[in-house]
């Protein structure tokens, strides 16, 4: 998630009850160019895509078409056999919507419960999860609910707030749901869940913290697979298969918004927030059924705010507040920091970072130590709100939204 606003905040993975496996995100007929959830088919900002275009000519790459109807909001993208699906608000409701990634037609939308209002912008915040026929939304005023892809009939819906007794957030939950083979895990509002995919009763709850503005990730840790959340507390992880809080930190956390998703390689995760605060890896061990956590390394470099940190090869690339900076990610050391297209967030895609500043421009740059360089960028007319979605690469197309508006635009080389 993003900002205090765009706190887009979104993982499906097989499991069983006889042998617990963390997988990427498993979809039928899924292609390989689908981007079916929040950051990606992993999680990590990273796109499998490639014969796209190494360099933008002047004023950008080729628009391929625009539309409107997205309604108010900072829901990014996750596209599922050619369709591109968002949330988004209008009057006092907020609205599950989808569009039809060739050519922007909208194909349906579908109501979601009230509108949620702040000061830094209103509508939803997360990026629904599509898995096989199904969309999972969570919206910003606590409606879980599961669609049909095809057609945005809801199966079932519940208020999580109401459902677990929690409370909403400054600025509104923006969590992307956690989608496992059976289950769906989210922070309640102080608490965390799993709940059923068929048809939304709990199947455990965890004592929990007040939610922050990240999305969980799934990790494999020994015999135990877990979810790593970062809630407004600290970053944990918890056994997916009953709650059980297995290890937390805290240093990382600030007491405003942490937002950032979790980075896992192998055992280790690094962890990320601004106002001042910073970034740490730390090293998971398992033994037996536990899992416990140790700091590899704290350091006041790059405090992720409203975006992500992608990690390609060695290195993370991601925005120190306002400054794209590529630190090694074992020993946080900086290899670069440049100013580049300003604060906002990035995807990686074909050895190139595609970057999206909440000023509207939007810039593409090798992903390499070696130093900053890049090879076109252009900008968009925007309105008052900061551009906090986050861009999406996929089939051949640069997915942009701006409240309302969607951009997509031909990225694939000729």
């Amino acid at each position: 998630m993003n900002c205090p606003g765009n706190l887009s905040s979104r993982s499906a993975a097989l499991i069983t009850a006889a042998l617990l496996v963390a997988l990427p995100v498993v979809v039928s007929n899924r292609a390989l160019d689908d981007w079916p959830q929040w950051r990606g088919p992993n999680r990590d900002g990273r796109s499998a895509e490639t014969g796209l275009l190494k360099a933008w000519p002047a004023g950008g790459p080729p628009l391929a078409w625009r539309a409107t109807g997205a309604g108010e909001g900072y829901s990014s993208f996750s596209t599922s056999q050619g369709r591109l699906f968002t949330l988004g608000a209008r009057g006092d409701t907020e609205y599950v919507i989808a569009f039809d990634a060739a050519s922007g037609k909208r194909l349906w939308e579908t109501a979601h419960g009230r509108r949620f209002s702040n000061d830094r912008g209103d509508g939803p915040r997360a990026t629904p999860t599509i898995e096989g026929d199904r969309v999972y939304a969570f919206g910003a005023s606590g409606d879980l609910s599961v669609l049909d892809a095809a057609s945005g009939k809801v199966h079932w819906t519940v208020n999580v707030l109401k459902q677990y007794r929690g409370s909403n957030i400054q600025w509104g939950l923006s969590e992307s749901p956690l989608v496992l083979e059976d289950r769906i895990l989210v922070n309640a509002g102080g608490t965390i869940v799993a709940l059923k995919k068929t048809d939304g009763t709990s199947i455990w709850t965890s004592e929990g913290d007040e939610a922050g503005y990240s999305s969980a990730v799934l990790h494999k840790a020994g015999n135990v697979t877990e979810a790593i959340f970062f809630t407004s507390q600290r970053v944990l992880g918890v056994d997916v298969n009953s709650g059980r809080r297995l290890w937390s930190y805290g240093q990382v956390s600030n007491n405003v918004a942490n937002i950032a998703t979790p980075v896992v390689r192998g055992n280790r995760v690094f962890v990320s927030s601004d106002y001042g605060t910073g970034s740490a890896l730390l090293e998971l061990t398992a033994s037996g059924n536990n899992v416990s956590a140790k700091e590899v390394y704290f350091t006041r470099q790059m405090k992720n705010h409203h975006a992500t940190s992608i990690l390609v090869g060695e290195h993370l690339y991601g925005f120190d507040s306002a400054i794209l900076t590529a630190m090694k990610f074992d020993t946080g050391e900086v290899a670069w920091q440049n100013r580049s297209v300003g604060k906002g967030s990035l995807t990686f895609a074909d050895d190139r970072l595609y970057l999206y500043s909440e000023g509207g421009v939007v810039g593409l740059a090798e992903a390499s130590p070696g130093g900053y360089r890049e090879h076109g960028r252009f900008e968009l007319r925007t309105g008052r709100q900061p551009t906090w979605s986050h861009p999406v690469v996929s089939g051949g197309k640069l997915f942009l939204r701006d409240q309302d508006a969607i951009y997509a635009y031909d990225v694939r080389a000729k």
